[in-house]
Order: structure tokens, then sequence, then C-alpha cells
């Protein structure tokens, strides 16, 4: 289980404090399938960030009792000067899996061709964005957190994208953020929605899509 307790994020920005989350608190439990709804700059990256603990709360807490994946489609976090196998070489130490087969996966899956051992700092966004989810994959998470991953790639990848989560989806749990309401509606059965701060809990992303649309 993904546990946010009285969660407040702000961001320092020339114009002063910005209080992106205002003491929100809500459950995520294993098999879940959850999508983050809100307008521009409500703060949907942001609390994928926290629950990933890629960022930390300006104050409250988050607990996790399950592993949960960097969000997808971040492509950030990888050494510039190593080659994409390294990458996934050094990832896959760290987190105690078979190297060469991790290895083996997520070149076939990322479809990188020759860049796959090329340096990182090669890359496009969207080249990034392949590997970080080609590894996400490999290392088999109890919860996929996923950020617009659905817009990278050609129609063939996109559609790869689709029957991997597709198969992750069905055994464990899911956060997705995605301004596309039939993508949201593809892999998510519940949603939160984002506004000032706060948000809307609802066990029906249906609920949800309607509460964002009456906005």
């Amino acid at each position: 289980m993904i546990r946010v307790e009285n969660v407040t994020k702000v961001h320092h920005t020339r114009a002063g404090k910005k209080v992106v989350l205002d003491g929100v608190s809500f459950e995520v439990h294993q098999g879940d399938t959850v999508g983050i709804l809100g307008n521009n700059g409500a703060g949907k990256s942001t609390l994928l960030r926290l629950i990933t603990g890629v960022e930390y709360p300006t104050s409250g807490k988050i607990s996790r009792s399950m592993s949960v994946s960097w969000p997808l489609g971040f492509g950030t976090g990888f050494q510039g000067s190593l080659t994409g196998a390294d990458n996934v070489r050094f990832i896959a130490r760290i987190y105690g899996i078979d190297v060469n087969e991790a290895i083996d996966y997520v070149q076939d899956f990322s479809e990188l061709g020759t860049y796959f051992y090329m340096p990182i700092k090669t890359y496009s966004s969207g080249m990034r964005a392949r590997l970080a989810f080609g590894i996400s994959l490999a290392i088999r998470f109890d919860c996929l957190v996923v950020d617009e991953v659905a817009a990278v790639g050609d129609a063939r990848f996109k559609e790869r994208c689709r029957i991997a989560l597709e198969e992750r989806s069905a055994v464990g749990s899911l956060i997705m953020v995605s301004h596309s309401a039939d993508i949201l509606k593809m892999y998510c059965k519940k949603g939160i929605l984002l506004k000032n701060g706060q948000v809307s809990i609802c066990n029906d992303i249906e609920d949800a899509l309607a509460l964002h649309e009456a906005e």
C-alpha cells in the first residue's frame, strides 16, 4: 500500500511561494489502478515524484509497503556519460536482478538499436523515456507509475506500451497521469482529481473525468 498522509508541497519561485499540494491524504492499495487528473500546473507530475520518492514533501508523510517504480516517462536519473546498456547493468545490480536478462529485455523492448550502446547524453527525451520504461518493466515493481508514457514513440511502440501496461495492471498496481480521457479509461478504475492544492477521490474513473470536465 501507498499511504499519503497530510502532505504539503511548496515550491519557491521568483514570484514567491507556490503551494502545489496543501495537506492532501489518500491511499493506493495493492491492485488499484488510479488515474490522476487536473489542469496544467495543478501538481500532477509533482505528486507522482513525491509518490515515487524522487522528491520529498515539504511536510507530511508518504509510506510505501510495496515497491514503486520511478515515473515512467520521466527519463531522468540516468548517468549521461554511460551507455544505455551500462545504465541498465548498474540499475539491475542495485535491484538484485539478473544483469544479462535485464539487458536483453530492455534492449529488445526499447528498440534503441545501436543507441543502446551509446552514452545517454546523446539520447533524445523520447529515447530516455523508452529506456526508463523498459527498465521499469524489467524490474517488476509492485506498482508502476506512469507520466504520459503513451505519448512516446511511433504507433508500433505505443502498442507495445499498451500491451505491457495492460499485462502489468492486471497483476499489480498502476498510478497514471494522462491528458487523454480515453487512455485513463483504458487503464484506470479509480481517479484522483487535483485542484487548488486539494484532492478529490473517486472510486470510479468516469466520475473523476466528469468532475474534471465540469470545472
